[in-house]
């Protein structure tokens, strides 16, 4: 059968389902927690494997409220909690700042995972029936020309708009799309938010496949917040409920941290260009020092280009470097000790006993990026705590086993960990700095133009009160993976 054919097929079975029902037509908070809520790593190698499995599928202010610790050894995963419907029903969900759909799992979906292993969580089905604001989206309308790249071939008068979402991993999601209200949280002051909603375009999920049909690590559904105008982030922009930003600032002392939708005010960051047409959030990267020693690599490595170049992701755990820049980085760290007694862990990651402070011991990294922007990666941030020992962070870009992939720099959650990162993709550059993401940021009201305090929070030890219910995801077992890419039907 046909694609064509298959979405005109399809199109009938889903109106054939909602042919008894009449569908009335119609910056925010997302409660954000951590998913496995404290439980360690049963393996280093569930770090590689979570992000051998992302990257094999590349691809008025809102306050999000962070729980979870973010690193290596911890929980090393975040969900978050919003809104559906009227009446509303909560739903719990990935973030993924690597791909850009909303998707969640739905009446009549098969197979799609029916319970979870997550703690105290309670899988549902989204029942667009059920909702008085719940519309279709019809396959002739703007959004699915968008999210399709053009025209849907065959299309039916009234015919829906259907979805394919493929992941390197073998993973899928396909279903159909609805627009219904989410609610959130709309920051009002100073540490204040009062309710609010915006009506949005997101999948509607009848088949699950791969790891997104197991009950290991399963949620909802899935946040994209990519830079795509069919994302979640594009459509709040659009409707004039924030600006087209977001920052995040993950605490990796305090667990929690800040993510906030809009335009942050204060601090004022350097920025760097994000490269021009990127599928990712890539910036070009200049150089790599290691405590005082400039490193001496070719400038191609850095270049940017299809499997080359660098990456800002903190859905990735680790960090990943071509072996360019792996091989003598490695070096100059690993001899900055002398009689460290190396071996390799789930084989993988190099360990060793160290009694005296890393801090001290060993030397800082720093990136160096156009307009002179840099990011400096102290020993706490890539040596990581493992059974009384600690384990080289920084991984060879080949272990991901893909020549998509084995070229590029890929920065990870390990690396961003206590910096204040800025995605303004309104005016296309990236802010990074060292911050206390246990403090404060300042963010301005697009309505009222008054400039208002969001806080850090921490969804594992106390209840959230700001901003958008939203949230980012660092996964371990599912993942938002880069290079992702969707079916056109």
């Amino acid at each position: 059968m046909g694609l064509s054919n298959f979405i005109f097929v399809f199109a009938v079975l889903v109106l054939a389902i909602f042919s008894s029902t009449a569908f009335v037509n119609g910056g925010g908070v997302f409660k954000v927690k951590h998913k496995f809520g404290g439980e360690a790593y049963r393996s280093l190698k569930d770090l590689t494997l979570h992000d051998k499995n992302r990257h094999g599928r590349f691809l008025a202010a809102i306050d999000v409220p962070l729980g979870g610790d973010g690193k290596a050894t911890g929980t090393g995963l975040y969900y978050t909690k919003l809104t559906i419907g009227t009446p509303s029903k909560d739903y719990y969900l990935h973030v993924d700042t690597g791909s850009d759909i909303l998707w969640v799992n739905c009446a009549q979906c098969s197979p799609c995972a029916k319970e979870t292993d997550i703690d105290d969580l309670t899988l549902k089905l989204y029942d667009p029936r059920s909702s008085s604001t719940a519309e279709l989206v019809p396959c002739s309308g703007g959004y699915c020309t968008e999210f399709n790249k053009g025209p849907i071939s065959g299309c039916v008068s009234n015919g829906v708009c259907a979805y394919g979402l493929q992941y390197g991993d073998g993973s899928g999601s396909v279903g159909y799309f609805v627009q219904d209200v989410i609610g959130f949280d709309q920051v009002s002051g100073n540490l204040q938010t009062t309710t609010g909603n915006s009506s949005i375009t997101f999948g509607c999920g009848l088949e699950q496949t791969g790891n997104l049909a197991s009950s290991a690590g399963a949620l909802d559904g899935l946040i994209g917040f990519g830079a795509s105008s069919t994302s979640m982030l594009s459509q709040l922009a659009s409707s004039g409920k924030v600006k087209k930003k977001f920052a995040h600032c993950l605490d990796g002392k305090n667990g929690g941290g800040i993510f906030a939708i809009g335009d942050v005010v204060q601090p004022k960051l350097k920025t760097t260009p994000l490269v021009p047409n990127a599928s990712h959030y890539n910036v070009n990267m200049e150089s790599v020092k290691v405590g005082d020693t400039v490193l001496n690599i070719p400038k191609q490595v850095f270049e940017a280009g299809s499997g080359k170049g660098a990456i800002i992701d903190s859905g990735t755990t680790l960090t990943y470097l071509p072996g360019a820049i792996f091989d003598p980085l490695r070096q100059i760290i690993l001899t900055s000790q002398a009689n460290l007694s190396l071996h390799l862990v789930d084989n993988l990651l190099d360990c060793f006993k160290f009694d005296n402070s890393i801090d001290e011991s060993f030397p800082t990294v720093t990136f160096g990026f156009e307009n002179s922007l840099e990011l400096n990666v102290y020993p706490h941030d890539y040596l990581v705590p493992y059974n009384d020992e600690w384990c080289f962070g920084w991984q060879d870009s080949e272990k991901l086993q893909s020549d998509a992939v084995k070229d590029l720099i890929i920065l990870g959650d390990l690396v961003l960990t206590n910096k204040l990162v800025l995605y303004d993709l309104e005016n296309q550059v990236l802010g990074l700095s060292d911050y206390n993401c246990s403090s404060t940021i300042r963010m301005k009201d697009e309505t009222t133009g008054t400039v208002n305090q969001v806080g850090s929070h921490n969804l594992s030890s106390s209840p959230a009160r700001y901003n958008m219910d939203f949230g980012i995801v660092m996964k371990l077992f599912l993942a938002s993976l880069i290079m992702f890419f969707h079916c056109t039907w």
